[in-house]
C-alpha cells in the first residue's frame, strides 16, 4: 500500500511525525511525503523535519507567500502531478489549512481515497478560511480521524456518515506527540535557560481575525503590554504578524522572539505560568502540559477545554483578556481527565489505515 502524506505548515509536520513513525513499522505501507512549502522560513519547517526525526520529504512543491487562490491552485496543479506519477492507493492529509484542502481535493478528483486527520473539529465561525477548509475536507474523505466525541457529535450533526465515509474517534496525535517529545526535550532545547525565563506568560498571535485587523490586534497587544507589567509576556511572533506590526508601527513593549522549533515550545510550555494564543494546536497544548489557556479568539474548536474550565474565551476585548488573565493565573485544575485519547491516537489511525488497504 502506497500513502501520499500531505504536509505544509508546522502543526501537520508534528501531527505527522508520530503517525509516520507509527507506518514506518509496518512492513506493506509504504509512505511518500509531500511538503507543500506553505511554512517555508528555516525556523518553521526544515527545523521540524531534523527535530522530529520525520524523513526528509520526498517532494518539496515550494509554493508559499500567495493569496488563498493562487496557493491553492498551484498546490492543486502540483499535487495532481505527483500524484498521477506516483499512483498512491491512499493520500493522508492533517488538519485545515490550503494544504489540507488542496491535497484533499486533488486525491478526490482522481477518485484516490482520502483520510482526514483532525475530522470534524468546528468553530462555527465561516470567516475563518481554516472553517472551509476543514468542511470541505470532511466531505470529500472516506476515513475521518476524529480527535474528541465532540468532532464525531459535529459530523452526525450534520449528517455523517454519509455512505462513503467512516467515522473513527482516533483520539489526538497532537497528545501522543505531546507525550513522546517531552521526555528529550530539555536536551535539544536551551530557550530557557538563554531568555533567562521563570515565571512568564507564553503568547502566541498569528490568526488573520486578529492580525488583519488592525482594531482586534491593537487592543490584544494593549493588553498583553499591561499583563507584562504584573507577569512577562513572551511572544515567538510569525513572519507575517511581524510585517503587520511593523508596517502599522505598532510598538511591542514585551519579549518578542523569532518562531521557535518544537523543543523550545515544550520547554516553554513545561516553565510558563499561562498561555495566551488564539492557535488551534496550542490550546491543546497548554493543557497537555497542564497550563490553563486563554484563547485570543471568539470561538474554539477545543469547546471541551473550556467546558472543563481549563481555557477561557476573551476574544480580543481588552478588558475581558485583563479580567481573565485574573481569573485564570492562579486558577486550580485536574488536568488528568483523559479528553485526548492518552497518547494512543497514531496507533489507532494506522491500524485502520491497514485495515482500508
Amino acid at each position: 500500500m502506497k500513502i501520499i502524506t500531505i504536509v505544509g505548515a508546522r502543526p501537520q509536520f508534528v501531527k505527522a511525525a508520530v503517525v509516520s513513525r507509527a507506518l514506518s513499522k509496518v512492513s506493506d505501507i509504504e509512505e511518500l511525503i509531500v511538503h507543500t512549502g506553505q511554512h517555508h522560513d528555516a525556523n518553521m519547517s526544515d527545523v521540524f523535519f531534523d527535530e522530529m526525526e520525520i524523513p526528509k520529504p520526498t517532494f518539496n512543491l515550494g509554493i508559499h507567500g500567495l493569496g488563498h487562490g493562487a496557493m491553492t491552485g498551484q498546490m492543486l496543479e502540483g499535487l495532481e502531478a505527483i500524484y498521477r506519477d506516483q499512483k498512491p492507493d491512499r493520500v493522508l492529509v492533517y488538519g485545515d489549512t490550503n494544504s489540507t484542502l488542496a491535497g484533499a481535493l486533488a486525491a478526490a478528483k482522481m477518485h484516490i481515497p482520502v483520510a482526514h486527520v483532525e475530522a470534524g473539529l468546528r468553530s462555527f465561525n465561516m470567516k475563518m478560511p481554516e472553517e472551509i477548509n476543514r468542511i470541505l475536507t470532511d466531505r470529500i474523505s472516506d476515513l475521518l480521524f476524529c480527535p474528541t466525541q465532540t468532532a464525531i457529535d459535529n459530523l452526525t450533526k450534520e449528517g455523517y456518515p454519509f455512505a462513503e465515509n467512516k467515522l473513527i474517534l482516533s483520539g489526538d496525535v497532537m497528545q501522543d506527540a505531546a507525550m513522546y517529545y517531552a521526555q528529550t526535550s530539555a536536551s535539544k532545547s536551551t530557550i530557557i535557560e538563554k531568555l533567562k525565563l521563570r515565571d512568564f506568560v507564553l503568547c502566541t498571535l498569528h490568526r488573520a481575525e486578529n492580525t488583519d485587523d488592525l482594531s482586534r490586534l491593537k487592543s490584544i497587544i494593549d493588553s498583553l503590554s499591561e499583563i507584562h507589567n504584573v507577569v512577562p509576556v513572551v511572544l515567538p511572533l510569525h513572519p507575517r504578524t511581524q510585517k503587520i506590526v511593523k508596517d502599522a508601527g505598532i510598538n511591542l513593549p514585551f519579549t518578542v522572539i523569532d518562531p521557535v522549533g518544537y523543543f523550545d515550545m515544550i520547554e516553554m510550555l513545561k516553565h510558563c505560568s499561562l498561555v495566551m494564543t488564539d492557535s488551534g494546536g496550542l490550546q491543546k497544548e497548554a493543557f497537555f502540559f497542564a497550563k490553563h489557556c486563554i484563547t485570543l479568539r471568539d470561538e474554539t474548536e477545543w469547546v471541551e477545554l473550556v467546558q472543563g474550565g481549563f481555557n477561557k474565551l476573551a476574544g480580543a476585548d481588552y478588558n475581558k483578556i485583563l479580567s481573565s488573565f485574573e481569573e485564570m493565573r492562579n486558577k486550580k485544575s485536574d488536568f488528568s481527565v483523559n479528553l485526548y485519547g492518552g497518547g494512543k491516537a497514531s496507533e489507532k489511525i494506522v491500524n485502520e489505515l491497514h485495515r482500508s488497504s
